[in-house]
């Protein structure tokens, strides 16, 4: 488990990370997610130790990583896949780091096995793709078989093999009780795995929920309904949890609370004639996209003509 408590990291005048307070349980995969700029690095590497609170506190298993007797043990991450000796053989790299925490050797060829590197073994690492740098970044994170696995851009440089080979890790990971900790900026890897995300702007918390709250409250689960009888289509579609908006005299409703197919069987029942009935369908990343709208410290510009045709 990962226990932030008011986390503030400041650089001068620049406050990166702005007393963030979150938990990330085991069991789940748990996105990071934030715009460039957002402070999820300058957390994670605070997570791990190599920078220091200005103030607040951050523990992994209810201790501060640097009071792990073996870190490696309780908390794997992967923040940068090239720190690596170039001139290392991937078995040197593992095998050295294995000695540091009195790992076994056969916990060495356990993780070239897992991932994936059993051919390349032997290589320098200075000569691996990017894809493979980051095999062998997964596959340190992996090495003192931790209760705890945090990974910064895990899928990055990786063909679709390897995504999927990391989808799997993952969510196979929290099944087995560890806590998983993920950030990426591929919002469509992170709703295929992730449960619960912590989403954060400007080293403020923006959200700390589920991927299926979010979506919602982007407005996910809105139905558009249409009918003759909007008052009588009201009045059979109350309930807990159910709220309908929509404007005086229209014939069209807005329903959150209950899906498509129910509002259709109930209409049915009552012999209650619709005219339309659709779900508006919200991805994770429009949903990330309006969340985050006013915490993007980056902005690109597009090219396009004004109305007198020249250059905008």
């Amino acid at each position: 488990m990962i226990d932030a408590r008011r986390l503030t990291k400041r650089y001068g005048e620049k406050t990166a990370v702005d007393g963030l307070d979150f938990v990330v349980r085991p069991g789940t995969v748990t996105g990071f997610l934030g715009p460039n700029g957002a402070g999820k690095s300058t957390t994670m590497r605070m997570i791990v130790g190599l920078d220091a609170p200005t103030s607040g506190s951050v523990t992994v298993n209810g201790r501060r990583y640097a009071g792990h007797r073996a870190p490696l043990q309780e908390v794997g991450a992967l923040l940068e896949a090239k720190s690596v000796h170039p001139g290392r053989t991937a078995y040197q790299h593992l095998r050295a780091l294995a000695l540091t925490h009195g790992i076994p050797r056969r916990r060495v060829e356990e993780v070239i096995e897992l991932a994936g590197l059993g051919s390349v073994a032997g290589k320098r690492a200075g000569s691996f793709s990017l894809g493979m740098g980051q095999r062998l970044g997964i596959a340190a994170a992996l090495l003192g078989d931790p209760r705890t696995v945090m990974l910064d851009e895990p899928v990055n440089g990786l063909d679709p093999e390897g995504v999927l080979w990391i989808r799997n890790l993952l969510t196979s990971l929290a099944a087995e009780g560890r806590t998983v900790f993920v950030s990426s900026h591929l919002m469509s890897e992170v709703a295929l795995v992730a449960d619960h995300l912590i989403v954060v702007g400007r080293g403020r918390l923006l959200a700390d929920t589920t991927v299926r709250d979010l979506v919602r409250e982007a407005g996910g689960d809105t139905v558009t309904v249409a009918t003759e009888d909007p008052a009588r289509l009201r009045e059979v579609l109350a309930g807990p949890g159910v709220e309908i908006t929509g404007r005086v005299g229209s014939e069209e409703l807005q329903v959150t609370g209950v899906s498509a197919r129910r509002i259709g069987l109930t209409a049915a029942e009552h012999g209650i004639p619709l005219f339309e009935l659709t779900t508006k369908v919200v991805s994770l990343e429009s949903a990330f996209m309006e969340l985050t709208r006013d915490a993007v410290e980056y902005h690109g510009t597009t090219t396009g003509t004004d109305r007198t045709g020249s250059a905008a």
